[in-house]
């Protein structure tokens, strides 16, 4: 493809940062990404950008995988509506403070990033359970929600992509194992651990800012105005119980890992993690709704009523996945993920090829919003380099890897991004601003960490 397939995901950052409307900036990313595509295909150009648009949210929508996706972002808002209107949140935060689990900033970080790091098996079950747990904490001692985000956000895919006993591993492992190297696949992508640099910097800044209560740029702006403002705390009924969150908290996680292993085939790591996440989701709805219904909080018409209404409530965010999808989908038939990938080149020096990749990969998916797009893309491109010059492999896999985290993880159009808001209760754009230079920060340490190690290694 031709450079102007960089040009609609170059217009909804664009937008996104200037008018500070993400459903505008994908829709006109969307449009003008089909307009290319109609102008490619000769088609006409104003009704190939109209219904390509339409059809293109259609074949979306019908696609399984993004299905789960979408219904998940729907369920889970009843989920969390039942978890707020029983009173659970308010009854957990008072007994983590009463029995000192989380008496201060350090401590509430600390058990939100262990919970986050907890429920590797799937990344948005990591964020949604991190951050469930921590909203009311976080409140209670006037840290923002800005602050939770970037925390879960941050904390969630690069454990994924770390610990990779999850569908994370075993999807980089299938990319690979369509190659005939001296190390076996398996090896590789074990040994690309260590040398996934952005995620494991991105977990340090993460224990730093926790550690030190240190927050900076925007971040700390957004902490200061929380200063001088009266928080209202999540409440629910009186004398509620704390069973009336955890109980379906835990439901979520344990079925999450139990429907891992029956999707899977009893393998955790070969299960299905839009499957497993939906059904898990589901399960604890309803054990949220029998909790109420049979503790007699509420009646059945009630509880109908407060699920609707949660769900209602994160129909723009839906909206918002829906078209991250959607546009992910048109700009992989644009091209654009290839075009960028082609900057590489055949004429860098050797000591460079391991941190381009790593900067292509980076640019890759926060272009396009995706991770395992860009493994899909960069793990071709970069297995033939380690044949033909004699790269390290786990260097080189380690590089790709951390380019793809780079972007899942901080994107305006990442749904990763967008579930991060929606479990931390802040808004998308407020949570991009505040952690991309976190993101920028650790994205350039982890360039310069991958110049060191070619120059040791190669």
């Amino acid at each position: 493809m031709v450079w102007y397939s960089i040009l609609p995901p170059l217009i909804a950052i664009l937008v996104v940062f200037w008018r500070r409307e993400v459903i505008l900036a994908l829709l006109l990313a969307l449009i003008s990404s089909e307009l290319l595509l109609a102008l490619h295909q000769g088609e006409t150009l104003i009704g190939g950008a109209f219904f390509g648009s339409i059809e293109r949210v259609i074949d979306v929508s019908t696609s399984a995988g993004n299905s789960r996706i979408l219904i998940f972002s729907i369920v889970i808002g009843a989920l969390l509506a039942y978890i707020r209107e029983s009173g659970g949140v308010a009854a957990t935060v008072n007994m983590l403070l009463n029995k000192g689990v989380a008496k201060s900033k350090k401590q509430v970080g600390l058990l939100t990033m262990f919970t986050g790091t907890a429920v590797f098996i799937e990344s948005n079950m990591s964020v949604l359970t991190s951050g469930i747990v921590a909203r009311g904490l976080f409140d209670k001692f006037k840290m923002s929600r800005a602050r939770l985000a970037y925390i879960i956000d941050s904390t969630s895919a690069p454990v994924c992509i770390l610990i990779l006993l999850n569908g994370w591993g075993a999807y980089v492992l299938g990319l690979l194992s369509n190659y005939e190297l001296e190390q076996s696949a398996v090896s590789i992508l074990w040994g690309s651990v260590a040398f996934n640099f952005y995620a494991i910097i991105a977990l340090v800044i993460v224990l730093y800012t926790i550690v030190f209560d240190k927050v900076h740029g925007p971040m700390k702006t957004a902490e200061e105005k929380l200063e001088h403002q009266q928080i209202e705390l999540e409440s629910g009924p009186e004398a509620s119980k704390a069973r009336y969150m955890l109980v379906p908290l835990l439901t979520l996680v344990l079925s999450m890992i139990g429907f891992m292993f029956y999707t899977g085939g009893g393998d955790l790591a070969s299960g299905s993690g839009s499957k497993s996440v939906l059904y898990a989701t589901v399960l604890a709805s309803a054990v949220a709704y029998g909790l109420l219904l049979f503790g007699k909080r509420f009646s059945h018409h009630e509880l109908v009523d407060v699920g609707f209404k949660g769900m209602g409530e994160l129909l723009p965010l839906v909206t918002i996945v829906l078209l991250s999808l959607t546009l992910g989908a048109s700009l992989k038939e644009l091209g654009t993920g290839v075009f960028v990938a082609s900057l590489v080149g055949d004429y860098l020096p050797i000591y460079l090829i391991v941190p381009v990749l790593f900067i292509t990969g980076a640019i890759m998916s926060f272009t396009t919003g995706t991770s395992w797009g860009t493994f899909a893309i960069l793990i071709p491109i970069g297995v033939p380099l380690i044949q033909a010059l004699g790269l390290p492999p786990a260097l080189v896999v380690g590089a790709i890897l951390s380019g793809g985290i780079f972007g899942d993880h901080c994107s305006p159009i990442s749904d990763t991004s967008a579930v991060s808001a929606l479990a931390s209760g802040c808004d998308l754009l407020t949570h991009v601003k505040t952690q991309l230079p976190y993101a920028l920060v650790g994205g350039a340490l982890a360039t310069l960490c991958f110049f060191i190690a070619s120059f040791i290694m190669i």
